[in-house]
C-alpha cells in the first residue's frame, strides 16, 4: 500500500511544481510560500477531522513534538528555498536538483537512523545524482 501513496505523492510534487510555477509569476516567493503553506495547513486539518483522528493530539510524546516541529520548521525551510529557486530559475532544472533530497535522505538515513545502505542504495543514489548533473547542464 505504501507504494500507491508514494506514487501518489510523487504525482501530486510533479502538479505542484508546475502549478507553482505558473502560479508564482509576479509574486514574491516568501509570500506564495505562505500561500500555500495556508491551504496545506487547512487541507490537514479538515483530514484529521474528516478522520476523526483529533482525539490522538494528547498521546504524542513531547519527543515526537520536538521533532514533528523541527520537521515543520524543515519542511517551511525547504519550501522558502524552493519556491525562490522556482521563481528565477527553470522548473525542468530546480525540480531534478530538488530531488537530490532523495540521496540526501539515504544518506541521513544512514547516518542517524542507522537504516542499511546497501550497493544497490549506491547505485541509486549515483544514477539518481549523475542524472541531475545530466537534466541541469
Amino acid at each position: 500500500m505504501w507504494l500507491w501513496f508514494a506514487l501518489g505523492s510523487a504525482v501530486f510534487a510533479a502538479l505542484t511544481s508546475i502549478l507553482a510555477k505558473i502560479g508564482i509569476e509576479g509574486v514574491n516567493s516568501k509570500l506564495a510560500t505562505a500561500i500555500r503553506t495556508m491551504v496545506v495547513v487547512v487541507m490537514a486539518w479538515v483530514m484529521v477531522f474528516l478522520t476523526n483522528a483529533q482525539g490522538g493530539i494528547k498521546f504524542i510524546s513531547q519527543k515526537s513534538w520536538i521533532f514533528l516541529i523541527l520537521s515543520g520548521l524543515a519542511t517551511g525551510a525547504s519550501w522558502l528555498c524552493y519556491y525562490k529557486a522556482l521563481q528565477i530559475g527553470e522548473a525542468s532544472k530546480v525540480v531534478p536538483v530538488d530531488k537530490l533530497s532523495v540521496v540526501i535522505t539515504l544518506v541521513l538515513a544512514f547516518i542517524f537512523l542507522h537504516e542499511e545502505f546497501t550497493v544497490k542504495s549506491l547505485i541509486g543514489c549515483i544514477l539518481i545524482g549523475a542524472g541531475t548533473l545530466v537534466m541541469v547542464l
